[in-house]
């Protein structure tokens, strides 16, 4: 079972209430989660509590993934984050030292800050994909958004392998000549 992404893992945990797969993708995000939450916390209480929350809120389901909103980690480390920052207003904590509050807040501000660039660039690759030819925008699709390999890709599409690495190179070369134009225009 280990073979299996994190997706496919919570997958199998919304749709078959899959144990196995929970106790996964908690070996795989656990200590990564608890050093997370620690930092935000300084509690190794308050951090095993937050990771119980996340992995129920897991188990339950009631969240939903989407893969073109970003990686299934960074998803997972917004909940945990998120539910931090709750179970902390729930203990009404004594204040931070004003060092841990500006430590944390220019924590939070970089990172909106990454969040605000990285929508920024995505909308720019999906202008960019919107030039490409239908031909180009299905391979970019099939390799970098549903990661089927070429062979894959040559099956469903029913060509040569060597039309689908020639059509994907060219897709690339026409996605970076657009951005590139992109950036220039920004700078």
């Amino acid at each position: 079972m280990n073979k299996y992404t994190d997706v496919d893992l919570y997958t199998m945990v919304r749709e078959k209430q899959d144990k196995q797969a929970l106790e996964l993708l908690y070996d795989r995000y656990e200590r990564m989660l608890y050093s997370f939450i620690y930092r935000m916390t300084n509690s190794s209480d308050l951090a095993e509590e937050v990771i119980q929350e996340v992995f129920m809120k897991l188990w339950k389901g009631n969240r939903n993934y989407d893969s073109e909103k970003g990686k299934f980690s960074s998803w997972v480390f917004t909940i945990a984050r998120n539910t931090a920052i709750d179970v902390l207003r729930k203990q009404k904590r004594e204040p931070l030292l004003e060092e841990e509050q500006l430590n944390y807040f220019t924590e939070i501000s970089s990172s909106i800050e990454e969040q605000v660039e990285w929508k920024e660039e995505k909308g720019q690759v999906h202008e960019a994909i919107a030039t490409l030819s239908d031909g180009q925008k299905q391979m970019i699709d099939f390799v970098y958004f549903k990661g089927f390999t070429q062979q894959k890709i040559a099956e469903l599409c029913d060509i040569p392998i060597g039309t689908v690495k020639g059509r994907v190179r060219l897709a690339l070369k026409h996605l970076r000549s657009q951005l590139l134009r992109t950036k220039g225009r920004e700078e």
